[in-house]
């Protein structure tokens, strides 16, 4: 069992300068972090006890920090990341370049095959850090994801978004099958083994979101 902090004492705060050359940036406050550690504990749909059970750091601990009353350490935060299936770079954001990504039209990387019917696009930025994928897929008539060209498997924890925009498509994840039609919306666990067919005489197209590490307990 990993040991457990204590919690710092009340009103313990680190204090960090705005943005600048050399400084510490206005994202590791930790009112920020606090309120990041709150977002995706409930967005985990887990309890502070379930998420001290997870990371090994106290529950009181863990209610300072998301109240934004003390900094957690590098080894705190590593924790709480792990019990959140982070990375600590994820969790604290230093990958990114900055608060805004733009990926142009022409910056869209693609992929699939036309003669086997299953061609998409991924609309966001390929940069480490972005947390999420948004991704537009067309299937033919008869067609179907899930091939050795395609995405490989999600990282565990991804959950995945499907909104069908075209036509009608199934879901296949983890055995079993689920029909949507145009304009219904489908969240799933993308570590499970899954894809999408299209068993209608037209052609479906559908957008998906990838998000990482938030899978629900």
């Amino acid at each position: 069992m990993p040991t457990v902090e204590k919690p710092a004492a009340a009103g313990t705060r680190t204090k960090r300068a705005r943005e600048a050359p050399g400084a510490a940036h206005d994202e590791l406050a930790p009112a920020v972090i606090g309120a990041r550690v709150k977002a995706l504990r409930e967005a985990s749909g887990l309890s502070l006890r379930d998420l001290s059970e997870r990371s090994g750091v106290s529950a009181p601990m863990l209610s300072q920090v998301e109240r934004g009353e003390t900094s957690p350490t590098l080894t705190v935060a590593s924790r709480i990341a792990s019990g959140l299936d982070l990375r600590l770079s994820q969790f604290l954001r230093l990958d990114e370049g900055g608060s805004v990504t733009i990926t142009r039209a022409a910056q869209r990387r693609t992929g699939g095959s036309a003669a086997r019917g299953h061609r998409f696009e991924v609309l966001t930025s390929s940069q480490p850090g972005q947390r999420a994928e948004l991704s537009r897929h067309t299937l033919a008539a008869g067609a179907a994801t899930g091939a050795a060209d395609d995405p490989p498997m999600h990282e565990p924890g991804s959950r995945e978004t499907a909104l069908v925009e075209r036509g009608s498509i199934v879901l296949v994840c983890d055995g079993l099958r689920h029909e949507l039609s145009q304009g219904d919306c489908v969240t799933f666990d993308a570590d499970l083994p899954h894809h999408f067919e299209n068993p209608t005489g037209e052609e479906a197209a559908f957008l998906a979101v990838l998000s990482a590490g938030l899978r629900r307990s």
